[in-house]
């Protein structure tokens, strides 16, 4: 039996605890929800839970960028950027084009900065040149066109590049149904309480229900751990004396207002090897980001005073006029680096593959941008781990909705009669959140117009997507749908009128 996106938690709980798995994946973030997406198309019989959301912690505190990495040319890693761009093209092509979109990016070149318009022109063009596209030169006034609120004392130049960008929580969704629509098993807020031994092997785990304190447990062949910052808690429940793996680096965000439309984002130099990102996203500006040592409880990573006062101090070197109270949201997540000495800045970042006492998996690091070449690798590995004659992955297999986010928005916008036609704003919001999938929403607003109204009055996001969350994305908490499945936290409009009507529809 394969539970479909719409099942209830007990009968996803009732599938889990009765089948044998050939993997159980634990960890619903970049890596959990790759490696479950592609041993699935592989014909595992997989299943995935995660204690919180998926992508609930790290995996949705990133920068929002699907890039090569151009920081990567300063070490030379020549062979990792190419690597970036052909699994960017195929995003945004091939994947998901409905989510993932272009962007070019300004390099400001100032007196006194850490880079020379000649290096740093050099770097760019050898950048472009691995992305198979164009990069270019051009002036401060033609930089100020393409991002208005642009610093202009002591610009000499700046470069230009093309990368793209994508909302990380609704990539993560699409993945998870991806996986689910190719037979995997799914459960969010399903923590490990315990895991399962036979004969001195780990073959499952012993869970409890978050909601509703259901305990339960799952059998599986081999286990996955893939839970990020908590790697190495769990491999310690399966041998007390695991010696750490990984170390981690905290990166902070601010999400604040934009007062004009930018064309491009901004990359900061800010020393040799650092940049600071100034991006439009969501119709507001995100900065970041930090790198530094963490060594606190995972589940407590907060974007402190001083981590915003060093974004906005580090942003202010190329954008003008910004200000603490156009702040929105403010955020925080953690790297997942190679355990060793020295500056986490220097750190590789790198994937992390371990085998535990009990033969279970543990995998840790990874970026979105790969995240597809990753979960390979990891399949690959562990398929011969479980052995048998598993079927390939297939290279290219497009995430669900895949569609042209400009097709569906006119679609939307056209298929009423021109007095009940949706807002443009709100048919372009749906279109580049939910791609072709964004029919099934109009649907829903046909059946009960009061679903299209808008849930904040300054924001694109409409009630119908609160209850698509919860019908068919597994949204169980009211952070789960202003975080995460619409624009309503990071735009600064979760009020607490908001939540709780959120909360009255999650309950029906």
């Amino acid at each position: 039996m394969m539970i479909v996106t719409g099942a209830s938690r007990e009968q996803t709980r009732e599938e889990l605890s009765r089948s044998v798995f050939d993997l159980l994946v634990i960890g619903g973030g970049i890596l959990g929800t790759s490696v479950t997406w592609m041993a699935a198309q592989a014909g595992l019989r997989v299943a995935m839970v995660d204690a919180g959301d998926f992508a609930g912690a790290t995996s949705s505190a990133s920068s929002k960028l699907v890039h090569g990495g151009l920081r990567y040319l300063q070490t030379g890693n020549l062979k990792l950027v190419a690597e970036n761009h052909r699994e960017r093209r195929a995003l945004a092509a091939d994947i998901a084009p409905h989510l993932v979109k272009p962007l070019d990016f300004v390099v400001p070149v100032y007196k006194g900065g850490p880079h020379g318009a000649a290096k740093l022109g050099a770097g760019v063009f050898l950048y472009s040149a691995l992305s198979a596209s164009l990069g270019r030169i051009v002036g401060p006034r033609q930089a100020q066109e393409l991002v208005p609120e642009l610093r202009m004392d002591g610009l000499r130049a700046a470069a230009v590049y093309g990368d793209h960008q994508m909302n990380d929580s609704r990539v993560a969704v699409m993945t998870v149904r991806a996986a689910v629509e190719a037979g995997a098993v799914v459960l969010n807020h399903a923590e490990v309480a315990g895991l399962r031994f036979s004969r001195g092997s780990v073959c499952g785990a012993e869970l409890r229900d978050r909601l509703d304190g259901t305990e339960f447990g799952v059998q599986a062949h081999l286990v996955l751990n893939a839970t990020g910052p908590w790697v190495d808690e769990l491999r310690r429940m399966e041998d007390e004396g695991a010696e750490p793996s990984i170390r981690l680096s905290k990166g902070a965000h601010v999400v604040m207002r934009r007062r004009e439309p930018w064309k491009a984002a901004l990359t900061t130099p800010i020393d040799k090897y650092r940049v600071s990102f100034a991006i439009p996203w969501e119709d507001h500006l995100l900065l970041g980001t930090t790198d530094e040592e963490y060594t606190g409880d995972p589940g407590q990573v907060r974007a402190t005073d001083a981590d915003v006062g060093q974004i906005l101090d580090e942003a202010g070197h190329a954008v003008t006029g910004l200000s603490r109270q156009d702040i929105t949201y403010t955020f925080a997540g953690l790297r997942v680096l190679p355990g060793g000495p020295g500056k986490v800045t220097a750190a590789k970042r790198e994937t992390v593959l371990t085998y535990g006492r009990g033969g279970m998996l543990s995998v840790a690091g990874g970026k979105w941008t790969t995240y597809r070449h990753i979960g390979r690798h990891v399949f690959e590995t562990l398929s011969k781990v479980l052995g048998g004659d598993h079927a390939k992955v297939l290279p290219a297999v497009p995430l669900p909705g895949m569609a042209s986010p400009d097709a569906v928005a006119m679609r939307l916008f056209t298929d009423r009669e021109p007095d009940a036609r949706m807002d443009p704003l709100i048919a372009r919001h749906l279109a580049t959140h939910y791609g072709s999938l964004a029919f099934d929403l109009a649907r829903l607003i046909q059946q009960d117009p009061v679903l299209g109204e808008r849930i904040h009055p300054d924001g694109p996001d409409i009630w119908a997507q609160v209850v698509y969350a919860r019908e068919h994305e597994w949204a169980a908490t009211v952070d789960d749908v202003v975080r995460r499945r619409t624009t309503l936290t990071i735009r600064g409009l979760d009020t607490p009128g908001i939540r709780d009507r959120v909360s009255a529809l999650l309950s029906r």
